[in-house]
């Protein structure tokens, strides 16, 4: 059964909530152009909460993934002794949240609220409609417990890939490789210079992901912002989709990209002619994110890149999408 949704609108612009789905948002439309990517092997349904997320929560949209994004334990040294584990993608995806909505004078607005329980914490989204057809995100954490807590938080919007995606990120950036499939990107913490990655004697060019490298490929990487206001923008034709961040309050972008490589369902002998047998996705994700990569130890550790917020204290962050069009410029003389 198809869980029920909530419909904010703003301006020409508009989202649909999937409350009972852990607050995903299902569609985000913005300059006319529907954006995020649904996954046709997996509707969008509730799951119980030890399903993993591969085979349960990735039927696109967006998600938000804390305190972690992959699957892992909290360190015991952090934690004070005994061991938490951490599911793939966090806590939030498959764990309704309590949800407010509000009609205000710049616009209507959902609160979603998630509460921890292992570790006292309260998580909260607010996502704003702006009449001028903006929307804004707006985030704040609040520790409840009496030890400092590390984090990572990542914002899961998942877009199809096609020939014609460009992505535009802060050129020159440094960008460290979390994972590979079908290519040879240096291996984990291999580090490059965004959009270049080399790729043994040669060099692929993820602003075109999928005319990068010729064979099928998936990978994730980090790109780090600089401390400063940035756009990252993801391009289709002449539709421009824009993320504003700024690089002091949000220091990293996680890139996955899956040129037609990976998906968590297996080709078998169960698959029947009126039945299409599962292929590899086609999708794209850019996530802001507070931390690197995607394993909180690995965060705390060897890539000392964790977020932490000290007992009693709360953490505050946004940003804004909007979408624009991309004019040529006709040729001259």
């Amino acid at each position: 059964m198809a869980p029920g949704f909530v419909a904010l609108h703003g301006g020409a612009s508009s989202a649909v909530l999937l409350p009972a789905l852990g607050g995903k948002i299902r569609e985000l439309t913005l300059g006319g152009r529907q954006w995020l990517w649904h996954n046709s092997d997996l509707p969008f349904c509730e799951s119980t909460a030890e399903a993993p997320y591969a085979t349960a929560g990735d039927s696109g949209g967006m998600d938000e993934c804390f305190p972690t994004i992959a699957a892992g334990a909290m360190p015991t040294h952090v934690r004070g002794g005994g061991q938490l584990l951490l599911a793939d993608h966090g806590a939030l995806w498959n764990c309704a949240p309590e949800l407010t909505i509000r009609t205000e004078a710049a616009g209507h607005a959902a609160t979603c609220v998630w509460r921890g329980d292992a570790w006292p914490w309260n998580f909260a989204r607010t996502l704003r409609m702006l009449p001028s057809g903006e929307v804004h995100f707006a985030y704040e954490l609040r520790n409840e417990s009496a030890n400092k807590l590390p984090f990572l938080w990542a914002a899961h919007p998942l877009f199809p890939l096609t020939p014609h995606t460009r992505l535009e990120l802060p050129e020159g950036s440094r960008t460290r490789v979390w994972s590979q499939m079908g290519a040879d990107f240096g291996g984990a913490g291999a580090e490059h210079q965004w959009p270049q990655l080399r790729v043994g004697a040669a060099t692929a060019d993820l602003s075109r992901p999928w005319t990068a490298l010729k064979e099928s490929y998936a990978c994730k990487v980090f790109v780090s912002l600089p401390k400063r206001p940035c756009v990252l923008a993801l391009m289709e034709g002449d539709a421009r989709l824009e993320l504003l961040v700024d690089g002091r309050e949000i220091p990293y972008v996680g890139v996955w990209i899956n040129r037609e490589h990976w998906t968590p369902f297996a080709r078998s002998r169960g698959w029947r002619f009126w039945r299409r047998a599962p292929r590899p996705y086609a999708n794209i994700g850019i996530a802001p994110c507070l931390g690197a990569p995607d394993s909180l130890s690995e965060a705390i550790g060897s890539w000392d890149s964790a977020s932490w917020v000290e007992p009693g204290a709360t953490r505050h962050w946004s940003m804004t999408w909007r979408a624009a069009q991309i004019i040529t410029q006709p040729p001259t003389g």
